[in-house]
Parts: structure tokens; C-alpha cells; sequence
């Protein structure tokens, strides 16, 4: 987002769990495109964020079915996630996939609006057949 600055990224994270985390919070700060807001607990408030979104941005890579992806799911926009076994895992390959900055800019750069709406319609899709506590209960119980 730093090399995209038509497009604006409100970045939420533990800045101050890690040197790292500081460090690209002094780095990317003063970008009047990039807002970064420190770690969000509360889910009505997340939930407004990711309501109010064009594109959901996941940056995890690791750590299997990530709750934050499949939460973002439901609200039908469009995802674009790094690309590992576990975001593809969750979103069934339908999201868009990143695996450098050069390849996110190039994703950002070039989004269709159908192909967003398509992107978007996917992952409420999924998570609706996937993700919903009636669909995980009745999982477990087959399991017992």
C-alpha cells in the first residue's frame, strides 16, 4: 500500500508485541494512506471495519483456519489473503492470493469489479455452508 497510494489501508495489529512489529509500525505510520490502529478485541468494533470495507487484506500465514478470515467471510467482500495452505484451505482457492509486496500491488493494481463481486459472493458462500455453529455442531456430533 506504501507503492499504491490511490488505495488506502487501515492496517489493525500488536505493534508492540515484537521489535518487527514496531519497527513497520515507525516504518509505514506517516503514509497518509496506511492507518495503522493498534490490536481490536472488541467484535462489534471489528465488525464495522469489515462491514465498511472494500477488500478484506489477510496477512496471516500460518496457524490453520484463521478465526479473523472466516469472521471477514461472512460479511461478502472481497479477499485477498497470503497465499498458504491454510487461507487457501479456507476460502477454497476462491480468494485472491499474495505471496510478495510486488505481487499485492500488482492484485491491487489490477481488481476487476466482476471479478471482485464473484470474489465476494465466494466467500459468503463458503462461510455460510462451511463456517456457520449449526453446520460445526452437527460435525462434531457425527464424530461422538
Amino acid at each position: 500500500f506504501s507503492k499504491t497510494p490511490d488505495k488506502t489501508l487501515i492496517f489493525i495489529g500488536n505493534w508492540g508485541k515484537s521489535q518487527y512489529g514496531q519497527e513497520m509500525k515507525d516504518k509505514y505510520e506517516d503514509f497518509p494512506n496506511i492507518k495503522i490502529l493498534p490490536a481490536i478485541y472488541d467484535l462489534k468494533e471489528l465488525n464495522v471495519l469489515r462491514s465498511n470495507c472494500e477488500i478484506y487484506l489477510h496477512g496471516h500465514s500460518a496457524g490453520g483456519t484463521n478465526p479473523s478470515l472466516v469472521e471477514a467471510m461472512f460479511f461478502e467482500k472481497p479477499i485477498i489473503a497470503f497465499d498458504c495452505i491454510y487461507n487457501r484451505e479456507s476460502t477454497e482457492s476462491k480468494a485472491a492470493y499474495f505471496d510478495s509486496s510486488e505481487n499485492l500491488v500488482k492484485i491491487i493494481s489490477n481488481l476487476d469489479s466482476s471479478a471482485l463481486v464473484t470474489n465476494a459472493h465466494n466467500m459468503f458462500e463458503i462461510a455460510n455452508r462451511r463456517y456457520r455453529w449449526e453446520v460445526i455442531a452437527r460435525q462434531y456430533e457425527a464424530l461422538y
